[in-house]
């Protein structure tokens, strides 16, 4: 009897782990949804929208973008955490999440144990761009100023990572800033196009038209390279060295126990629509690039993924900076 018992359990738990590589070989076989923890219109979401049509192409499954902003990026990430680990809803994240780690101490998942990174997307530096009326039309004025005048600073939520990178900014200017928590970069760059609030750290590729045309100023990038289509603009590092020297980068995120071969396909996919020229060419006028070849692997993006919590933990720390959820 308990030999027969232990058969049939070794034969159910066979035909269970052979499932598996049955429905990695069918997947997808349904919609995939890929989750963007902000707004419509901000960075994220636009690089969503850019691979999402690729990757449709590739898996031959349609791949929509769905927004779920709100909550410090927790909402969506902790609806992508408590999903079926089978491929189909996916996070695509950015720095944020790692910062995340240190920033709250009751998150209701771990990120770490609880999602697996699939691919770094792509990268690019920080420009701090300010309403069009400021006096200052240069960073060494701009920062003379900030010392000497209190400025409203908008941050697409606090502890992301312009609310990071404004308060690495004033710590090394000693400069004091009220920062003005938004929902998202979109709504945060409506405010400063009307003079609502004086600077804001945004990614190049949603300022780049504004600056060209005057309808705000771009004063500093955390870069030692030349955004091509903001070629004036100084970099931070040469006044206060690697500490704002800062990537803003953004990659995909599948639930903890999504089978190998599926993060497989996904890769591949996300390889595929950042080799695009046309895409590239497109990021390359506003400073962004896809990762090297050897750097866009599942491997590479677990080593990165934890380098990153690493250096925002040190940085939160240092800054004590801390949020309650």
């Amino acid at each position: 009897m308990i030999r027969r018992t232990v058969v049939a359990a070794l034969a159910l738990a066979g035909l269970t782990f052979a499932a598996l590589p049955a429905q990695a070989a069918d997947y997808p076989s349904r919609t995939i949804t890929m989750i963007v923890p902000y707004p419509a219109g901000g960075p994220t979401d636009q690089t969503a929208r850019q691979i999402a049509q690729s990757m449709s192409q590739t898996l031959k499954q349609t791949v929509i973008v769905e927004n779920v902003s709100g909550g410090g990026t927790i909402i969506a990430t902790n609806k992508v955490a408590k999903s079926a680990p089978d491929g189909y809803t996916l996070l695509l994240h950015n720095l944020q999440i790692s910062a995340n780690v240190t920033l709250y101490k009751n998150l209701p998942f771990n990120t770490e144990k609880d999602l697996t990174p699939i691919i770094f997307v792509n990268s690019n530096p920080l420009v701090l761009v300010g309403r069009k009326t400021l006096e200052a039309n240069d960073l060494k004025s701009l920062l003379a100023d900030m010392k000497k005048t209190r400025m409203k600073a908008a941050i697409p939520g606090f502890g992301a990572t312009g609310h990071l990178a404004t308060a690495l900014l004033a710590q090394e200017d000693g400069a004091k800033v009220d920062m003005i928590p938004y929902r998202g970069a979109a709504p945060a760059l409506t405010d400063i196009l009307g003079g609502h609030v004086d600077l804001f750290f945004a990614t190049p590729q949603s300022v780049v038209q504004q600056v060209a045309v005057g309808q705000m100023k771009a004063y500093g990038i955390t870069s030692n390279d030349k955004v091509p289509e903001l070629p004036n603009v100084k970099s931070f590092v040469d006044v206060f060295g690697p500490k704002l020297k800062i990537q803003f980068w953004q990659a995909l995120f599948a639930p903890a126990g999504t089978p190998q071969p599926v993060i497989d396909k996904l890769n591949h996919a996300v390889q595929v629509a950042v080799s695009d020229p046309k895409l590239l060419a497109i990021w390359k006028k506003e400073g962004v690039s896809a990762y090297p070849k050897d750097e866009q692997t599942t491997a590479a993006a677990r080593k990165m993924m934890a380098s990153e919590v690493a250096r925002w933990g040190k940085v939160i720390k240092d800054n004590n900076i801390h949020l309650d959820q």
